[in-house]
């Protein structure tokens, strides 16, 4: 399961019950957008729409080297279950 940061986003965000025989640690993952700056836009006002992301969430587009790409990264934080 994945979780925002510090708010839930449409039932995306959700906690795990507690267990006094598991421990839960949180691993980041990482989603990456590579596209022309309109096309990572686009995607990112999709997200939001679709309830996964804010568009603040995500990363200033940053260029890649390439000619009219543009990289933006969002990170969301997999509980992940050690028991």
């Amino acid at each position: 399961m994945f979780q925002a940061s510090e708010r839930s986003t449409a039932g995306v965000s959700v906690q795990p019950a507690q267990s006094e025989n598991r421990s839960h640690t949180k691993e980041p993952i990482r989603h990456m957008l590579f596209g022309s700056p309109a096309g990572v836009r686009q995607v990112i006002h999709l997200l939001h729409k679709l309830g996964y992301a804010e568009p603040n969430d995500w990363s200033r587009p940053m260029p890649t080297g390439r000619p009219g790409e543009v990289m933006a990264i969002l990170t969301r934080y997999w509980v992940k279950d050690e028991g």
